[in-house]
């Protein structure tokens, strides 16, 4: 699990630094903040792989910052994992209604947190039992870095790295050239729309020394798809 980002939103300082303790020490990266207010900011800045939300923050309550990111097109797709001290019933069902992927109710262990994000990222397709993504007999290796087909070896830069992770979690999507840039490059960098195009060719090129050009497809006014299907 070492290339996911996790976003942790919790108010109480002590259980915060728990958290990021627990979650650096399975090889996640984190970034750790205060409120529903600073994990826009921080949203807006990083791209990141599950949110760890508090159900009680201050100003916008954890719940409500679930229920309005799933409403947003942008962030419907991310995972929320909801951390509260509420074990009622009714507050877990609410929880997962508004959309929230799971619901860990304090005090939890770390194994049962790690087990749950795990569980979460291969439901969301960010991860598989191995680590590995596969579509068809493109296979990428997130652990060690590597993408092949039918078990050859593809050399790539790192940015087409995750240019391919970014399209093989998410087939048959239309992506614009802005939403590469926010997803792959992150939205704190400026960077030309047209880097997208010429990542897009290079990665098109390698593709084509396996008859593979068409996985990566222009749509024409609106931007790129990566398919299987052609």
């Amino acid at each position: 699990m070492s290339n996911l980002k996790i976003l942790v939103v919790e108010d109480e300082e002590a259980i915060r630094e728990m958290l990021v303790m627990v979650l650096e020490q399975a090889n996640l990266t984190v970034i750790a903040v205060g409120s529903a207010e600073q994990a826009r900011e921080s949203l807006a800045d990083n791209m990141v792989d599950l949110i760890i939300l508090d159900w009680m923050l201050p100003g916008i309550s954890g719940v409500e910052l679930a229920r309005r990111l799933k409403n947003e097109p942008g962030y419907k797709e991310l995972p929320i994992i909801l951390l509260t001290a509420r074990g009622e019933e009714e507050d877990k069902i609410r929880g997962l209604e508004i959309g929230a992927d799971d619901y860990v109710t304090k005090p939890f262990s770390p194994k049962e947190l790690i087990a749950r994000i795990k569980a979460v990222m291969r439901r969301s397709g960010k991860l598989s039992e191995s680590g590995l993504l596969s579509v068809g007999d493109l296979t990428l290796d997130a652990e060690q870095h590597k993408l092949t087909i039918a078990g050859r070896s593809l050399e790539v830069s790192p940015t087409e790295f995750r240019l391919m992770q970014f399209f093989m979690t998410n087939p048959d999507k239309v992506y614009s050239r802005t939403h590469l840039l926010d997803q792959v490059w992150g939205r704190s960098v400026y960077i030309e729309e047209r880097t997208v195009d010429v990542h897009i060719r290079r990665l098109r090129k390698i593709l084509a020394e396996y008859g593979r050009e068409e996985l990566i497809q222009t749509v024409r006014g609106f931007g790129y798809r990566f398919s299987m299907a052609h």
